[in-house]
């Protein structure tokens, strides 16, 4: 992984796309064109996007081909096309007793299982598209980290409030991406509602809280979790000056505190 050619302390996967040097999220300027260095920045005129075609969103690919491999063998355990079940979410979904009795992969494996084929579509749409827009911007490193985060905020979450129900999805993790989201762009001066996240974000909870037998708790818990992760990555570690490493393993404590209160929340 390269570093920041101003901060040689903070690892990115963004170049300036201009120049070619290695930039991070402080001195990353959002152009037409891409992302671009403080000094190149100041030959053009600058349009606030967060989006940049410099690099292609390689880990997002990677967890859509992974739900959708878990989904095949959903299928193949015998699970159905538009509903789901199977010996495989009986063995990987979330559910408070099965934690409480040492089956604590659950609170990952939950995360990569859908119940049928618009469910798997929808979270992966979204998917796609915040993906899209934040890895390229942010790094794969700090990218997959979120996910993470968002992913045991979101079984906590779930377990929390809902404890004996069956929960599974990827969609507290793609909260979370929607939470990370707002935070970065407000650590670059884009405003969230101007870009279509935030009103996302309310027409998301909207469907939450009115439609039935979603889970609440694994929704907010991955948007909590998610944008926590990108605060202290993108808002906390730049105001500190925290190294990346250290600001890195701050967002990943996040997520082992989601983990063992999901435990301790069931015990």
């Amino acid at each position: 992984m390269e570093v920041c050619y101003r901060h040689s302390d903070r690892e990115t996967g963004v170049s300036c796309s201009s120049c070619g040097r290695p930039i991070c999220p402080e001195c990353m300027t959002a152009t037409q064109v891409g992302m671009r260095c403080p000094e190149c920045s100041r030959q053009r005129t600058q349009v606030r996007t967060m989006r940049s075609l410099e690099s292609d969103p390689r880990l997002t690919y990677a967890l859509i081909a992974a739900n959708v491999i878990a989904f095949l063998g959903v299928v193949a355990s015998g699970g159905t096309l538009f509903s789901g079940g199977g010996t495989l979410t009986i063995d990987g979904a979330l559910r408070g007793n099965f934690v409480a009795d040492g089956e604590w992969w659950r609170l990952l494996t939950s995360g990569f299982l859908h119940a049928g084929l618009i469910h798997l579509f929808l979270n992966m749409f979204i998917l796609y598209l915040l993906g899209g827009l934040l890895e390229p911007a942010i790094g794969k490193v700090r990218f997959g980290l979120i996910y993470l985060v968002a992913l045991l905020s979101g079984s906590f979450g779930a377990l929390l409030l809902t404890p004996d129900a069956l929960t599974l999805g990827a969609s507290g993790a793609v909260f979370g991406l929607m939470g990370a989201a707002v935070i970065v762009m407000r650590a670059r001066g884009i405003n969230p509602m101007e870009s279509g996240i935030g009103m996302l974000i309310l027409l998301n909870l909207g469907i939450t809280f009115l439609v039935p037998g979603i889970s609440i708790g694994g929704h907010v818990g991955g948007l909590i979790g998610g944008g926590l992760a990108a605060y202290v990555l993108f808002d906390l570690g730049d105001r500190v000056r925290m190294p990346a490493g250290a600001a890195n393993a701050l967002a990943a404590g996040v997520g082992l505190i989601a983990a063992v209160a999901s435990i301790a929340v069931v015990a």
